[in-house]
């Protein structure tokens, strides 16, 4: 990771599983939304857990965005951090929390674990097979990266939202995009 206070901010989940994918949808929001500054990466980590070990090695900083099963409403924003991110990676994650688990522990063997870590999602309401995201949960989706960006800068990583016109248009076919919550 370039600079001296870099931050990987780590979209996970599988978008072919309703809620489960809305981390993935948020960072790619954000990465169409925000500038993000030299320093600052976001990244699909979808459901490769340890696989993931190359890019978040050096992160001085971890934010994960992911679907957290909460004793709350479908679309709940949910914030955790410090010590209280790698329980909840193994009680909380829906069905790749293996993977992260992994990929935490891993990072804690090779004494790479970031300085500062911040687990920030949505309670789903579904993670039965099927293409986008539930209506309570897709119409938190804006206030997720909004928190994602705020994170960001709490974390000391300014993350400027960008204009409508600089905003990067979502690739590929739409009605795919549409399906997916993009």
């Amino acid at each position: 990771m370039p600079g001296a206070r870099s931050l990987l901010i780590l979209g996970l989940g599988n978008v072919i599983c309703g809620d489960d994918g809305l981390g993935v949808v948020a960072v790619e929001r954000l990465a169409r939304e925000y500038e993000l500054p030299t320093g600052v990466s976001a990244l699909d980590g979808g459901t490769l857990g340890l696989s993931l070990l190359a890019h978040v090695t050096g992160a001085e900083d971890l934010l994960l965005v992911d679907a957290i099963r909460a004793d709350a409403p479908a679309g709940t924003l949910v914030r955790l951090d410090g010590d209280d991110v790698a329980p909840a990676v193994r009680e909380r994650l829906s069905v790749h929390q293996i993977g992260v688990a992994d990929l935490l522990d891993a990072l804690r063997l090779l004494g790479e674990v970031p300085r500062r870590m911040v687990l920030v999602g949505l309670v789903p309401e579904t993670l039965e097979l099927g293409l986008g995201c539930s209506p309570a949960v897709a119409a938190q989706l804006d206030e997720l990266v909004a928190a994602v960006a705020c994170e960001a800068r709490a974390l000391g990583h300014p993350l400027r939202r960008r204009t409508a016109d600089e905003t990067i248009p979502a690739r590929g076919d739409r009605r795919a995009l549409t399906a997916l919550g993009l």
